[in-house]
């Protein structure tokens, strides 16, 4: 049985994102390209964002702490520590409000 902590995440990939030039990191704890779930821990230093694109599939996202933003078109969530939220299925971008880390949970199709 494999497990992780994302507290020790959390406090790596802050670390991690505060010393890098574009204000972010992200490890994948589970899966990759190969399989139909991956699960990435992001670290967004404030004022930073992953620029528009769009989900391979199935996606929620859940704020491990800080707080972000999630724009979709029209459509803008505000998430806090604790929060989740399903990502939609069109083009988006997160931005960090504070520093900030979320674990991304993506199901894609294999084929």
């Amino acid at each position: 049985m494999q497990s992780t902590s994302l507290s020790s995440l959390v406090e790596a990939g802050l670390e991690a994102a505060r010393g890098a030039s574009s204000g972010r990191s992200s490890v994948t704890i589970q899966g990759g390209h190969d399989r139909a779930l991956r699960e990435t821990v992001i670290a967004l230093v404030s004022g930073r964002e992953l620029s528009e694109h769009e989900s391979p599939g199935e996606a929620t996202l859940q704020v491990l702490t800080g707080r972000v933003r999630l724009t979709s078109g029209p459509e803008l969530w505000d998430g806090g520590t604790g929060d989740h939220v399903i990502i939609p299925p069109a083009r988006h971008t997160l931005s960090a409000l504070e520093d900030a880390v979320v674990l991304l949970t993506v199901v894609k199709p294999l084929g």
